[in-house]
Parts: C-alpha cells; structure tokens; sequence
C-alpha cells in the first residue's frame, strides 16, 4: 500500500432485493466520508456501479453518509440508504432499530423491522410541471404514449415524474441526453439541478406490484438503474398528488426488464394535500466485504 493511499473496508449491497444479483448494487465505504470528490466519483467508475455511498461519524445522526455518482455528488439517493444501513447492521456497527441518517437532504429516519429497512424521505416538493413534448422527446417516444403532465417532484432528490400508458412505452424509452438538457433548461434545471425523467407505468411488473417504472441515465453513469428508491418516493408523492393511487401504501416495482428485479413498499406520510414525508422499504443483500486502497 503506498504512502498516499490509505485501506478502507468496504461492502457490495444489492438493495431492494433479497438475493444475489437483484435490485440495485452499491458499494458501501465505511469511514470513507473524508475522501476527495475526484477519489469518491473515480471510485464509483471503477465499480461501473450508478452510485456508492462513504460514511463517517455525525454530530447531529447515528452516522454520516455522502452519496456520489460517477461523475458529482448528490445529496441523497435511495437505494444506497438502503443498502449503506444493510451493511451496517451486517457488520454490526448499528444495532438499533431505530436511526437517524446525515445526508446532504438533511436527516433521514430509519426504521428497521426484521431484514425490512424503511427510510422516510423528506416532505415532496413540487416544482415546475413539464411540457410532455420535451420529456417525450427526451425518452424517444411520441408524446401519446405519456399520460397526465410530468412534473419535477423531489422527496430528497429532483426527478421529472412521468407516467406512460403502458408497458410496452416503457419498454421502448430511449434516452436522448440532447433532447434531455433542452428538458432540464426548459425546467429552470441547470447541470446537475435534476435527475433524468422518471418513467412509470400503474401496472406491476409482477401480480404482486401496483407500479413499473425505469430510469434511463445519461454518461458517465450505466445507461439504466435497476432500482431508483429516491425516485420511487418522488413517483409516489406525484401519484398521490395527482389522484393516480387511491391507496396509502402500494408496491413499486423496477429492474425486471434489466434481469435485476427490485421492489419496494411505498407509504404516505400525512394526507395527499400536506404529506409530511415518504416511506420507502426493502431489504438489502451483502453480496462481497473487502478491503479497498484509496488515495487519502
């Protein structure tokens, strides 16, 4: 190990699945939230993964966690709450049921029922809704196939939440990142500022989901995300918001169609016209433990 570099254990959680090579994968760097941005972002290209978390000790929470893409850090993402508190409790460095989180949307709550992990995002906030046409253009498809008016929502991370007719539009999206920055500019979106359309369809992918949806991402990161928990709270919010889900809870579902299935159970927090927060839960799967050398 080189005298620049210094040796951090780490371990590869798939989240939102129950078993090995399901829902959505991400490395977990413990007492790793001290590292540079360049060696975080060149750490998640190494994995090829979407995003990997780096934790350290809190003042204000049970623990610190930052989130990082392959190309910025953001302020929070699902999946990798998920999958950062599975790997947690697999090494026994939180045994309580009940935690906090510090991430850059503030403190997350965490509860934890048996192998389930629920993390209540943030109240949603409602922005701009979105000409269909550009976010049609955006995902290749011809602007009939969108139901309703996509809107961007965040419950923690902005997504532009879009509901398509059916499965077979879902599965046709392509992501177009030219027609995608005309999107973003058209939404007061600047560079980092909001997330690729989120795309869903109210039919599960299996008997046992009320939701289907996908993420199309643009480079550096994989063309696709096998599960987006931030933007499964936002897509839950909209529903709500817009009288699509009639019920407080539902399942979403994502990933099938990668071969990676991930589902998550999503509940409301508060009435439709003042949620105070979104619950989303599911389980995490440690699928390697190891050491890793990093520039320090």
């Amino acid at each position: 190990m080189s005298a620049h570099t210094k040796r951090f254990e780490f371990d590869w959680v798939d989240a939102f699945s129950d078993r090995a090579f399901g829902g959505n994968g991400c490395a977990v760097v413990h007492a790793g939230a001290t590292l540079s941005t360049q060696t975080c972002t060149n750490f998640v290209k190494e994995t090829s993964l979407v995003e990997c978390t780096f934790t350290g000790p809190s003042d204000v929470a049970d623990v610190r966690v930052r989130y990082f893409l392959a190309s910025h850090e953001i302020p929070f993402a699902g999946h990798p709450t998920i999958a950062t508190v599975a790997a947690l409790r697999d090494r026994g460095l939180v045994v309580k049921d009940q935690l906090t989180l510090e991430t850059g949307a503030g403190l997350v709550a965490i509860s934890v029922q048996g192998e389930e992990i629920e993390m209540t995002q943030v109240a949603p906030q409602f922005g701009p809704v979105a000409d269909p046409a550009l976010v049609a253009a955006a995902v290749s498809l011809p602007v009939e196939a969108i139901v309703g008016q996509p809107q961007k929502v965040s419950t923690g991370l902005p997504f532009c939440v879009t509901v398509l007719r059916d499965h077979a539009a879902l599965a046709a999206a392509r992501l177009n990142v030219a027609a995608f920055e005309r999107l973003k500019a058209s939404l007061g979106a600047e560079g980092a500022d909001m997330m690729e359309p989120f795309l869903v369809t109210l039919q599960g992918a299996t008997a046992a989901g009320d939701t289907y949806a996908r993420l199309l991402m643009a480079p550096p990161s994989p063309a696709e995300d096998p599960f987006t928990g931030s933007a499964t709270g936002a897509m839950g919010a909209y529903l709500w918001r817009h009288g699509l889900m009639s019920s407080e809870v539902f399942v979403a579902e994502q990933g099938h169609g990668m071969g990676r299935p991930g589902q998550a159970q999503v509940r409301r927090v508060g009435p439709v016209e003042g949620m105070t927060g979104i619950k989303v839960s599911g389980t995490g799967y440690v699928l390697m433990r190891g050491t890793v050398d990093l520039p320090s």
